[in-house]
C-alpha cells in the first residue's frame, strides 16, 4: 500500500481532515487510479477509527474520486481523456462563459490583485517546474472568479466538479511543452476581465478552456484515438 507523507488526523473534524489528507494524495497522483483503499490500512495509517473514513470515502466517492464495490472496499478512479472531453470540458465552458461575465461589474481592485498574484504564482512555479503549485494556482483562479460571480448554482456545479477538474490539472501539467503557457494564458485571462469587453471575455474564456484539449500527454498517447476505459 501506498504510504501517505501525512501527518496523523487530529481529534476534532476528523471526517473533514481524512476527506483533505484522502483528496489530495488522489488529485497529486500520489494513490494512483485503480488503488484499492483499504479502510483497515488506511485508519491505521492516519490514526483515526473507521467510522470517520468511510464517511469521507462516501463523500470521495460523491466527488467522483473514488467507487466502492461490495465486499471489495474502494478504489481509485483516474480521469480518462475521453471525460475531460466530452463531460469536463464542454460542462466548464458552459458554467465559466456564464459565470466569468457575471464576475465584470463584481470584482474589485482586491479581487484583481489576488488574480495577479495567482497569475505570478503560476510563473514562479512554472520556472521551478513545481507542477502541481501550478495545478493549484490555476484552479483558485478559476473559484476565486466563480465565487465572485455571485451565482450560487454556479459555485455549486463548479465544486461538484472541481476534484475531478483539479485531477486532470495535475495529471496534464508535468505534459506541457511549455509550462509558462499556462500563466500566459491565465494574463490573458486577467486582462480581458480587467479591459471588461464581454464578447472578447467570452471568446477568452472558451479558447483557455479548450487549451486542455490539445495538451500532450504523460505516456504519448492520443486518447481522442483511442479513447481509455472510463476509470
Amino acid at each position: 500500500m501506498n504510504e501517505l507523507l501525512v501527518r496523523q488526523v487530529p481529534t476534532q473534524s476528523r471526517r473533514e481532515h481524512v476527506v483533505e489528507i484522502l483528496r489530495e494524495a488522489i488529485t497529486s497522483g500520489q494513490l494512483p487510479p485503480g488503488h484499492r483503499l483499504i479502510e483497515v490500512e488506511l485508519a491505521k495509517q492516519l490514526g483515526t477509527s473507521r467510522a470517520p473514513l468511510r464517511e469521507a470515502l462516501r463523500q470521495l466517492e460523491q466527488e467522483g474520486l473514488t467507487r466502492s464495490y461490495p465486499y471489495r472496499g474502494s478504489e481509485v478512479l483516474g480521469v480518462s481523456q475521453e471525460e475531460v472531453e466530452q463531460v469536463l470540458v464542454p460542462i466548464r465552458i458552459t458554467l465559466e462563459r456564464f459565470a466569468f461575465v457575471k464576475a465584470l461589474p463584481r470584482l474589485n481592485g482586491d479581487d484583481l490583485a489576488e488574480l495577479q498574484r495567482l497569475v505570478t504564482v503560476m510563473e514562479t512555479a512554472a520556472r521551478e517546474g513545481a507542477t502541481e503549485e501550478l495545478a493549484d494556482a490555476d484552479i483558485a483562479f478559476h473559484e476565486l472568479v466563480i465565487v465572485r460571480s455571485d451565482q450560487t448554482h454556479c459555485l455549486q456545479m463548479w465544486r461538484t466538479i472541481q476534484p475531478r477538474v483539479r485531477a486532470y490539472f495535475r495529471r496534464d501539467a508535468p505534459a506541457h511543452d511549455d509550462p509558462m503557457a499556462v500563466p500566459r494564458q491565465h494574463q490573458e485571462l486577467l486582462d480581458a476581465l480587467v479591459a471588461g469587453r464581454e464578447p472578447d471575455l467570452l471568446r477568452v474564456v472558451e479558447q483557455h478552456i479548450h487549451t486542455h484539449l490539445d495538451a500532450p500527454r504523460l505516456d504519448g498517447t492520443d486518447d481522442r484515438q483511442n479513447p481509455p476505459d472510463a476509470r
